[in-house]
This record gives C-alpha cells, sequence and structure tokens, in this order.
C-alpha cells in the first residue's frame, strides 16, 4: 500500500522559512515524479513544485520559483519542498503527490496523495 505522508507545516511570520518533508513507502517509486501542490480556502488545488526521481529535473509554479527549492533523498524515500521568502498568499494546505506519467502541472495526471500538512504565514 502506498504512503505518502507529509510533515513539517506550521505557522511562520511572513518572510520566514519552512521545510516540508514528504516520506514516500509501499512500492518502488524508480522512474516515478515526485509533486507539490497546494489548496487554499475556497481556491482550487494548485500545482507548486515536481521533481523526477532521480532529482534530475525540476519544474516550478511561477508564483514560487526563486523563493522554493524542491529536492530530494533517495536513501530515505523522502522529497523536500524548502521555502524561503514565504508571503501571506503562500498559506495553504500543501498536498505530496506521486505519479509515472505525469504532466508536472496537472493534478490528475499523479496517482497518489498525502493527506496534507498546513501552511499559514501571518503578516
Amino acid at each position: 500500500q502506498v504512503q505518502l505522508v507529509e510533515s513539517g507545516g506550521g505557522l511562520v511570520q511572513a518572510g520566514g522559512s519552512l521545510r516540508l518533508s514528504c516520506a514516500a513507502s509501499g512500492r518502488t517509486f524508480s522512474g516515478y515524479a515526485m509533486g507539490w501542490f497546494r489548496q487554499a480556502p475556497g481556491k482550487e488545488r494548485e500545482f507548486v513544485a515536481t521533481i523526477t526521481w532521480s532529482g534530475g529535473n525540476t519544474y516550478y509554479a511561477d508564483s514560487v520559483k526563486g523563493r522554493f527549492t524542491i529536492s530530494i533523498d533517495n536513501a530515505k524515500n523522502t522529497v523536500y519542498l524548502q521555502m524561503n521568502s514565504l508571503k501571506p498568499e503562500d498559506t495553504a494546505v500543501y498536498y505530496c503527490a506521486a505519479g509515472d506519467r505525469v504532466a508536472a502541472g496537472i493534478s490528475g495526471t499523479y496517482d497518489y496523495w498525502g493527506q496534507g500538512t498546513q501552511v499559514t504565514v501571518s503578516s
């Protein structure tokens, strides 16, 4: 059974940093892409970043480019999202996702999802 478990969310002031983690288990993820999405209250889920399991390719939403960094530790089966210079508009539930045939920014192409972790940025 595939499990994606997010952690690292919390409350932070604008300009601060957080690092989210996503621990993946239950199958071999070689060849998969791992993504981060977020959903704010009253809004649709939106793409944040994605990385190939090899770590060789990354892709970011324009809204986070230059502030967020996605990375992967294959030995730990864990994906990270380092978030710097956080803004109140980054407030959302952040979800980890995995898929083997994804279109980076399209949530429907990901096969597995975590339960999410809340990130709140105060002004």
